[in-house]
């Protein structure tokens, strides 16, 4: 019986031209090995990015790092492992070559996108937590793949972007330097108002917001005489992770310029049209609906 285990065990499945025989234990011994090897990998790749998280090194820095050393130990594993067969690595040297040129007419794609994901982590202009703007879509990066590049849009849908095409198109990202962002609110007043006034109070709820930065000083602009309303525009500037935060922050300006205005007797405008009527004769205008109701009255 243990002889026969040891015939399998020892059985020649593969030789090679220079003479090596590759049996049943060398491949079983292979197979754990790569199975070990690839968990150990994971576990010492989590276990890298536990310990980065707690530095000051930025997200996509620690997914670049995390990356190269996956991919570095699964090197060593492979070599490993042909080292155990016995087999050469100049044994690959034609196949390689073959298989690298199918390769590159058959998924230039899928490489293209390789590469450019490579660059984007070295280079760096989109980085994980960055708030982008990508063909008219708006989102945070959460993660930058292999293939593609996951971003997480302000309604909370998730959008796979080609690393390729975020090299290739233009993406404005709003948190490339900093996260200061400017914005405006825009509100009409009605003609006859105290337009120093309105100037003073639109400061005054500039002032007030805690999100509102101080440097680069808010602006209050007059800026049109427009058909219903006297125009004002206030820029500011934010420190805003995207355009939800901007979005809270306009909110909350609007609310208090409301209040403010309702104190000090400010109409905020409203569409309105006056009607003239240029005619050589008197126009008679009937209430059909009076009559009715007088001539029931005197009956």
């Amino acid at each position: 019986m243990w002889d026969r285990v040891l015939a399998v065990w020892n059985y020649p499945l593969i030789s090679l031209s220079d003479g090596a025989v590759i049996t049943v234990s060398q491949l079983v011994l292979v197979l754990v090995l790569v199975t070990i090897g690839i968990f150990v990998s994971r576990w010492i790749d989590r276990a890298v990015g536990r310990r980065l998280k707690k530095t000051q090194m930025e997200r996509d820095a620690i997914v670049a790092v995390r990356r190269v050393l996956f991919y570095m130990l699964l090197v060593i594993v492979a070599i490993t492992a042909l080292g155990l067969l016995h087999v050469p690595l100049t044994a690959f040297a034609f196949v390689s070559g073959a298989v690298a040129i199918g390769v590159g007419f058959g998924a230039q794609n899928i490489i293209n996108n390789f590469i450019s994901g490579w660059i984007l982590m070295s280079e760096r202009p989109v980085r994980i937590g960055d708030f982008v703007e990508v063909g008219g879509s708006q989102g945070t990066v959460e993660l930058i793949g292999v293939r593609s590049t996951q971003i997480r849009r302000v309604d909370g849908v998730h959008m796979l972007v080609p690393n390729s095409a975020i090299l290739e198109n233009t993406v404005v990202n709003w948190t490339l330097i900093d996260d200061q962002i400017r914005t405006m609110v825009r509100v009409g007043v009605a003609y006859g108002s105290p337009v120093r006034s309105v100037e003073r109070l639109i400061y005054q709820a500039l002032d007030e917001h805690d999100g509102v930065n101080e440097d680069p000083k808010p602006s209050v602009i007059f800026d049109d005489f427009g058909d219903n309303a006297l125009v004002f525009d206030a820029y500011f500037w934010a420190n805003a992770g995207g355009e939800r935060e901007l979005r809270k922050i306009r909110s909350d300006l609007r609310f208090r310029i409301t209040e403010l205005f309702a104190e000090n007797d400010i109409v905020v405008a409203f569409p309105q049209r006056d009607v003239h009527f240029d005619m050589q004769q008197p126009l008679q205008v009937e209430m059909l609906g009076t009559t009715s109701a007088t001539s029931e009255t005197d009956a």
